[in-house]
C-alpha cells in the first residue's frame, strides 16, 4: 500500500483536566508544481514503469493468463478457497467479446495459464482448456459484468472469510484508514439482494447494474466480495485489499461495541488519497509484490 499523498494536518487542542481534546482539525493540500500521475507521485527518483504493452495479441494473452494464474495462487495462499466456489475472468485482448476463466473444481493453488478456459458471451467454450467445464454461476456473473463495463478487463470473486462475514451486514466499508479509501465514493457498491446461487442471466445483470459505471469493488449480501480492474493484477490487488478491509472493519466493530468511538478519515482526505493512488498503473503495481512472491515461491509453476 502506498504512503498517503495527503499533506500534514494541523490540529488545535485544549487540555481539560488531563486528556487532550481536539477542537479543530484543518487539512491543507499543497498542489504539486507540475501535474504528475499517481505512479510518479509515489516514485521517489526513477519512476516505476507503466503497465507492459505487447507487439502481438499472442504475447499479451500469454502474459495475462500467467498473471491470472498467479492471482489465483495468491488467493490460495491467503486462504480464499471454498470448495469449487470462486472465479476470475479476463477479457481476451484480441476478441473482447470473449473472456478467460478458471476450470471448475481445480484448486486455485494449482492453476497454470494453460488451465484457463475461453468462453463467449453466449456461454460457449471456444478455446483453451477443453477438458473441464467452467463454473456456470461464475459465467453468468462475469459475462454480465464484461457486457455492462467495456472498461473492465478482469473481475475477481471468491467466498473469502472476512468478505462473507461483513456481507451479512449489507453495509459498505467505512473510511476507517488510509488503505480503505481506495474504495471511496462510487468505487464501492453493495448488492442488497440474495437469491441463492446465480443460475439466471437476470441475476447476473442485476449484479452488474449494482456495481455501477465507476465501481471497483462490491459487497454481495450473504455471499462475499467482487472486484474489477483494467488488469487482472489490479482486480487481484483490490480483492485482497477489500478482504483485509472487511477483516479490519469487523475488528473495529467489535471494539466499538465495547464503547470505543470510531474516528473516520476526513472526507476531503479520503477523496484526495483515492484520487492520488487509485489509477490503473498504481493499482497494477500494488499487486506486483504478491505476484512476484508467488512466482518465486512456486518456482514458476504457473507457466507450465
Amino acid at each position: 500500500m502506498a504512503p498517503s499523498a495527503v499533506p500534514t494536518t494541523d490540529i488545535d487542542t485544549v487540555a481539560v483536566n488531563g486528556p487532550v481534546h481536539v477542537t479543530k482539525l484543518t487539512t491543507s493540500h499543497a498542489a504539486p508544481t507540475k501535474q504528475k500521475t499517481p505512479l510518479q507521485m509515489i516514485s521517489q527518483g526513477t519512476c516505476l514503469p507503466g503497465i507492459p504493452t505487447f507487439p502481438s495479441f499472442a504475447g499479451h494473452r500469454q502474459w495475462m493468463l500467467e498473471h491470472m494464474a498467479l492471482a489465483f495462487r495468491v488467493f490460495a495462499r491467503k486462504g480464499y478457497t471454498e470448495g469449487m466456489a470462486g472465479h476470475i475472468s479476463v477479457r481476451d485482448p484480441e476478441n473482447p467479446h470473449t473472456f478467460w476463466t478458471n476450470p471448475l473444481g481445480r484448486h486455485f493453488g494449482l492453476l497454470k495459464g494453460s488451465d484457463m478456459i475461453l468462453v463467449d458471451y453466449d456461454g460457449n467454450v471456444i478455446g483453451g482448456n477443453m477438458s473441464r467445464p467452467a463454473n456456470a454461476a461464475g459465467f453468468l456473473i462475469h459475462s454480465a459484468l464484461h457486457k455492462a463495463r467495456p472498461d473492465v478487463i478482469a473481475a475477481c470473486h471468491t467466498h473469502s472469510p472476512a468478505g462473507k462475514a461483513w456481507s451479512t451486514f449489507v453495509r459498505p466499508l467505512e473510511m476507517l484508514n488510509q488503505d480503505v479509501t481506495y474504495f471511496h465514493g462510487d468505487a464501492q457498491a453493495v448488492y442488497k439482494d440474495f437469491g441463492g446461487v446465480v443460475f439466471t442471466a437476470e441475476e447476473g445483470e442485476r449484479l452488474a447494474s449494482a456495481l455501477g459505471p465507476q465501481g471497483k469493488g462490491m459487497i454481495l449480501r450473504n455471499h462475499g466480495l467482487l472486484t474489477v480492474g483494467s488488469t487482472v493484477d489490479e482486480a487481484c490487488y483490490l480483492f485482497t485489499l477489500m478482504e483485509r478491509s472487511c477483516e479490519v472493519q469487523l475488528m473495529v466493530e467489535a471494539a466499538a461495541a465495547n464503547g470505543i468511538p470510531k474516528v473516520f478519515v476526513p472526507e476531503e482526505s479520503a477523496k484526495y488519497t483515492f484520487e492520488m493512488a487509485s489509477d490503473p498503473e498504481a493499482l497494477y503495481w500494488e499487486a506486483q509484490p504478491d505476484l512476484e512472491y508467488e512466482e518465486f515461491m512456486g518456482n514458476g509453476a504457473h507457466k507450465a
